[in-house]
């Protein structure tokens, strides 16, 4: 069992969640999410999610769930934040940039949600981080996460993070959803996820919206992101100076040509 544990999330584009906990209760988190805790709270680096799945099988069991972490991209070892006071303590974790923070209670989902690899902030003690590996090479070269997905698996409350703007669909029997691969959230794990190619030579080459879609269908729900954070990485770097040494006169008039006055 999960340690039930009571949150509140904070802010609007840049968000955190606070997190309240009893007594010896205890939520994980990607190493670095902690934004602010209170006095009592302590902290401990652990291999693995801390999960009764990992820890059952001892340090073999803690390997493996460490291990598939790193094969996700995620760091080998993850933060447990324990309330050792004798009365309430929070605990408060930041999204790494502009977007919203989900609450997903699994029992809501079947105690399984597959999301994509770097959407996971934190989680109750007992929620196992495992990894989802997609059914068809295909989805795996092309999808845009790679060829492995996260699953989270338990009965306990976990928190995904994602960038802009986030909309939940749900799909019925045979409904498909086409999107960017990127944009692609979170799923239930009855939903079949494939990649299928635009077609047609122009769109391919003048529609710039990638060679590959994906295609969500049901029964199930999905969560979808307007801003993926490569589309905004790639965004401010395209937006860069190409030379770090030289200054950016975007809202000069002179422009380019007022440099001269500075030599």
């Amino acid at each position: 069992m999960a340690h039930e544990v009571d949150y509140e999330i904070k802010g609007n584009e840049m968000q955190f969640v606070e997190i309240e906990l009893d007594p010896r209760e205890t939520v994980v988190a990607e190493s670095g999410a902690m934004m602010m805790m209170d006095n009592y709270i302590t902290m401990d680096a652990i291999f693995g999610d801390g999960s009764e799945k990992s820890q059952s099988g001892g340090f073999f069991g803690k390997l493996g769930s460490a291990a598939k972490r790193v094969i996700t991209g995620e760091s080998l070892f993850m933060t447990a934040f324990t309330n050792t006071g004798m009365t309430k303590q929070k605990v408060a974790f930041a999204a790494p940039y502009p977007g919203k923070i989900l609450p997903m209670d699994l029992r809501n989902y079947g105690g399984r949600l597959i999301c994509q690899k770097d959407s996971f902030l934190c989680c109750a003690k007992g929620v196992s981080i495992g990894i989802a590996f997609t059914k068809k090479l295909g989805t795996g070269f092309f999808g845009g996460e790679g060829f492995i997905l996260q699953k989270l698996e338990g009965d306990g409350l976990a928190f995904i993070h994602a960038g802009g703007t986030i909309v939940k669909r749900t799909l019925m029997p045979g409904e498909t959803l086409k999107i960017d691969t990127g944009c692609l959230v979170a799923m239930t794990q009855n939903v079949n996820y494939d990649i299928q190619f635009v077609g047609g030579i122009k769109n391919a080459v003048f529609g710039g919206e990638g060679l590959f879609f994906a295609t969500l269908t049901g029964p199930g729900e999905v969560w979808i992101q307007s801003l993926p954070f490569s589309k905004l990485a790639s965004r401010v770097y395209a937006s860069a100076p190409q030379n770090m040494g030289k200054s950016v006169d975007q809202g000069s008039v002179l422009g380019s040509f007022g440099n001269i006055f500075e030599r």
